[in-house]
């Protein structure tokens, strides 16, 4: 049997191609290997996936700091970290989950960092992302302000029990109820098994419906 010999100017020219790909050329990989391009030199696959991740990790950023420009510049640095790694990836685990495992990590050291600068009342985990172009209600002078204040008062009340949870409990419940992990994707983000995460969860829920019992 005859073989096909391929000339290493073709070669050179499918490697080309390979590296100028359009994002859009992307869509139907899976993240993993599309970072395996990335560590191969395709920057193309870099742009996709920052793409594709940059406005969930800016919301996820901005529940934790409530700040739309800290939150920008943190999944920014996820994003460069990100790609600092691309050559040391291993595809071990969903590429999801090690990109919320770096932002996680970014996101705890930010508030040890800023911790006396911060307090209870300038995070609003319960407020309206301010790029959804939405605005949280505001009192007013009608019959419905009365509902709107117990409202509020309900939420900064979540927003204060939530951030007094321990760490652990607090970024589970960030991403089980802001980002919609699911619990095997929480346990791999924070290395737990499922069932761990599971109990961890109930125990943060627990805590919440204790301390929230006024307000249910």
């Amino acid at each position: 049997m005859a073989t096909l010999a391929v000339s290493p100017t073709l070669l050179d020219d499918l490697r080309t191609a390979e590296q100028h790909r359009s994002p859009g050329d992307f869509a139907g990989m899976d993240d993993a290997a599309i970072m395996l391009q990335l560590r191969s030199g395709n920057m193309a696959g870099f742009d996709y996936l920052v793409q594709k991740y940059r406005r969930p990790i800016i919301h996820f950023m901005y529940r934790m700091v409530h700040n739309q420009a800290v939150a920008e510049e943190l999944a920014q640095e996820v994003f460069l970290r990100v790609y600092r790694s691309r050559e040391t990836y291993r595809a071990e685990a969903r590429f999801s989950t090690w990109l919320y495992r770096i932002a996680t990590n970014l996101g705890v050291n930010h508030a040890r960092d800023t911790r006396h600068e911060r307090n209870a009342s300038t995070i609003y985990l319960d407020q309206v992302d301010s790029e959804t172009g939405t605005t949280p209600d505001i009192a007013d002078s009608t019959p419905g302000a009365e509902i709107g204040l117990l409202r509020r008062e309900r939420l900064k009340a979540i927003r204060e029990h939530v951030l007094a949870l321990p760490e652990r409990q607090r970024m589970a419940v960030l991403m089980h109820k802001y980002e919609g992990l699911d619990y095997k994707q929480i346990g791999e983000v924070l290395k737990l098994s499922e069932s761990a995460t599971k109990s961890l969860l109930f125990r943060a829920y627990q805590t919440l419906r204790v301390k929230l019992k006024d307000f249910i």
